[in-house]
């Protein structure tokens, strides 16, 4: 049973969808990856104007929180990274670093347990699969296509449950 009386959330993915990962990438087209360098420089991640824009927006009639598949470990810099883009919101839902199901699932394990308790107005998120699965599951989802896609992040994050 969801609580009426609070505000609905708007729930955004990070990477390629406010945070331009594509100077990074390079990380994740070696073999092996290089997962530590990766997540290491998100710090310097460029926001994506679009999906600034949209989060501030949201932030009118929303609370902001985030949903990402960045592992627990990079929560310290990712915060700091929101805060420095100015982005509404505090709650930051990541994997366990031990986790390595597919992003498809995890975020829509997220969303379920998010919209027990409250209204969850809208996802934003980059990755077609996470966006497919939650519409299919009676979410209202915006398609964050923006940003470059990625074919590496994209099997990073369906074949590796990297992020």
């Amino acid at each position: 049973m969801t609580d009426s009386s609070r505000r609905p959330l708007a729930v955004f993915d990070l990477d390629n969808t406010l945070a331009d990962t594509a100077h990074r990438q390079r990380f994740l087209e070696r073999r092996p990856r290089d997962w530590e360098a990766f997540f290491a420089a998100a710090p310097q991640d460029p926001p994506i104007p679009e999906g600034v824009a949209l989060a501030v927006a949201s932030a009118e009639e929303c609370e902001v929180v985030y949903l990402t598949g960045r592992p627990e470990r990079c929560r310290r810099d990712t915060l700091a990274w929101l805060a420095a883009q100015g982005l509404p919101g505090e709650r930051l839902h990541m994997r366990r670093d031990d986790d390595r199901r597919p992003a498809r699932r995890t975020k829509l394990e997220t969303l379920r347990r998010l919209a027990r308790e409250r209204d969850v107005r809208v996802l934003v998120d980059d990755d077609e699969l996470v966006c497919d699965d939650a519409e299919r599951a009676g979410f209202t989802v915006v398609r964050a296509r923006w940003a470059v896609p990625s074919g590496t992040l994209r099997q990073a994050q369906e074949g590796e449950g990297r992020t």
